[in-house]
């Protein structure tokens, strides 16, 4: 070689770093449950048209802003477990405040005698939130 390589370079291998932090299970979990509510969403935002295009009578205010929610709703659980996956620490907050919104949805579900669907949704609720606030996400995230 010659000199070709100048002294204290590592020589012709690269040095390789290894992430110290791994993404935790937790962390993987709560985004792929997030985009799984999203695609849910998603489709009852789908049939939410697709009954607005077929309605013979509606009231177009209102079936607009439903549907205009219920799609926002799949884009912003969407977005959220895309920025999580990224580890971008300022997403977990609106996160944990979606998750927390299903607790009285379920509730008046179950009072509206839709208990089988209700309860589901409610522990979903609360699975996804604990989640996302266990020591691994958290560590993951950098809040500690």
């Amino acid at each position: 070689m010659g000199g070709t390589v100048p002294p204290g370079s590592p020589g012709i291998v690269a040095r390789v770093t290894i992430d110290s932090a791994p993404f935790p299970v937790t962390l993987r979990w709560a985004v792929r449950l997030l985009w799984a509510e999203a695609a849910a969403v998603g489709l009852v935002a789908a049939w939410l048209v697709w009954a607005d295009l077929t309605a013979t009578t509606t009231h177009l205010a209102s079936a607009l802003l439903v549907t205009a929610f219920a799609i926002g709703a799949a884009v912003a659980l969407w977005a959220l477990g895309r920025a999580l996956s990224q580890r971008k620490a300022g997403t977990r907050a609106p996160a944990i405040v979606l998750q927390l919104m299903l607790l009285p949805i379920g509730w008046f579900m179950i009072q509206g005698g839709l208990g089988w669907l209700g309860v589901p949704l409610m522990v979903l609720g609360l699975g996804v939130g604990w989640l996302l606030v266990c020591p691994p996400t958290t560590r993951a995230l950098g809040f500690e």
